[in-house]
């Protein structure tokens, strides 16, 4: 797995194991509403994603594109679907989200890379 897909998804498990561990009844439901907000519905998965995507870059949240984009990858959605998608969110939100394009083409290369490498 590349270092900077690895070392992101061990801070996230590590911290949410320890914010979950705390018992918060309404952290728990934050949680868990987000986790069922991006399943199949009348949206399929991969359009959920995307506009998470999207939502995430305007917002400028660079651990939410990567939890999106590794999301993306992992559905199937190709390097120019979420590129495209990117462009999208750069136009809506801005030069100021360019800092986080740039962040986010280099964790997408990232996730390419650790397939070619397993």
């Amino acid at each position: 797995m590349s270092e900077l897909v690895k070392e992101f998804n061990d801070y996230r498990e590590k911290m949410n194991d320890k914010i979950l561990g705390d018992n918060n009844k309404i952290i728990k439901r934050i949680f868990n509403l987000d986790t069922n907000a991006f399943t199949e519905g009348a949206l399929d998965v991969k359009t959920k994603e995307l506009l998470g995507l999207v939502a995430s870059t305007v917002l400028r949240c660079d651990d939410c594109i990567k939890y999106h984009l590794e999301s993306s990858y992992k559905e199937g959605l190709s390097k120019e679907q979420v590129m495209e998608t990117l462009s999208i969110a750069t136009l809506i939100g801005g030069t100021i989200v360019i800092p986080h394009l740039r962040r986010a083409y280099e964790f997408w290369e990232a996730l390419e890379a650790q397939d070619k490498n397993q």
